[in-house]
């Protein structure tokens, strides 16, 4: 059994906790005892940025940096168990020394402040895949809110798009408005993804991606992490695994089996939760066996569709 997780906040709330838990063992959802007990091949992990609530004198640059010290302290002092992968060889040597790859990723693409310089920055950094924006406007475009449906990407992030691409870097679409993400899929010369987001026409939030988005990412090669979040599976206040595979298999039916993936948002969710943690995968992975799905359709749900994009985009 293998998973590769495209979604977790637990870098953000390690910083948070300032050094009060660590990376090897917490109470959060997600920590190395439960990733390698789901048999965690990589973690792509967040580091998540509000700029509406950021520390009086500071900004959301200089708190990247910050969140950044606190991913690369916790690697090092678990290096035992962990190592950074930038890419598809990285990724594999990882797994032939017996550790977790760890991938860095930004939620909030306010991060950059308007700047490509900032973008290259980030990226000598290790940064291998982009949240292009939250819930509110940032120098890139426009949340998926109601107000925001038929705004699309700025000249700025058109330029972000391109060079993305250049770098070789992951784009991902959960949080962007819905002209912002046509726009993104017009533009963008590599698969894109959305890296926890659900199906609309289960659950209709502005979160959910329609039918017709599903379609067009399957069509690029991306891929749909699955999100646990109750607001965005259903009408209940808890996350069942039930709920979970009715997206999975919508998502299935209209995209392609090649274009589901794991995207649980970990440690960014505050609902009741079935999986109580990462830990539990595994009984995920038992419930979609028993609902008839077969063993390469799960392999590709849960870590081959998106060792394929890690192929195909990361330089």
């Amino acid at each position: 059994m293998k998973i590769i997780d495209l979604h977790c906040d637990t870098i953000s709330k390690l910083y948070k906790f300032s050094g009060r838990q660590g990376l090897r063992s917490n109470e959060l959802h997600v920590d190395l005892e439960k990733l390698r007990q789901a048999g965690s091949k990589a973690q792509f992990f967040a580091l998540f940025l509000d700029k509406n609530n950021l520390p009086a004198g500071t900004d959301s640059y200089q708190i990247f940096l910050e969140m950044l010290d606190v991913f690369k302290k916790e690697l090092a002092k678990n290096s035992d168990m962990v190592s950074l992968a930038r890419n598809y060889s990285e990724l594999q040597k990882n797994e032939s020394e017996g550790k977790i790859s760890a991938f860095l990723t930004i939620e909030e693409g306010a991060v950059l402040q308007g700047k490509l310089s900032n973008l290259k920055k980030i990226y000598r950094l290790g940064v291998r895949l982009i949240t292009l924006t939250w819930n509110y406007p940032n120098e890139i475009g426009f949340p998926n809110m109601k107000n925001y449906k038929d705004k699309g990407l700025t000249p700025f992030g058109n330029e972000v798009i391109r060079e993305m691409n250049h770098l070789g870097m992951i784009i991902d679409v959960s949080h962007l408005s819905d002209k912002g993400f046509y726009d993104v899929i017009n533009l963008s010369r590599k698969p894109v993804i959305a890296s926890h987001s659900n199906a609309r026409s289960l659950h209709n939030h502005p979160r959910n991606l329609t039918d017709d988005m599903i379609k067009l990412i399957g069509e690029q090669g991306g891929v749909i992490g699955i999100n646990f979040n109750s607001y965005f599976l259903g009408d209940t206040k808890i996350s069942t695994i039930a709920d979970i595979i009715k997206h999975i298999k919508h998502v299935k039916k209209v995209g392609g089996s090649d274009v589901i993936a794991l995207g649980s948002d970990y440690d960014g969710i505050s609902c009741q939760l079935e999986l109580k943690n990462i830990g539990q995968i595994p009984n995920l992975i038992y419930t979609l066996e028993k609902y008839g799905f077969s063993d390469d359709d799960i392999d590709k749900f849960t870590y081959k569709n998106v060792e394929r994009v890690i192929k195909d985009v990361l330089n």
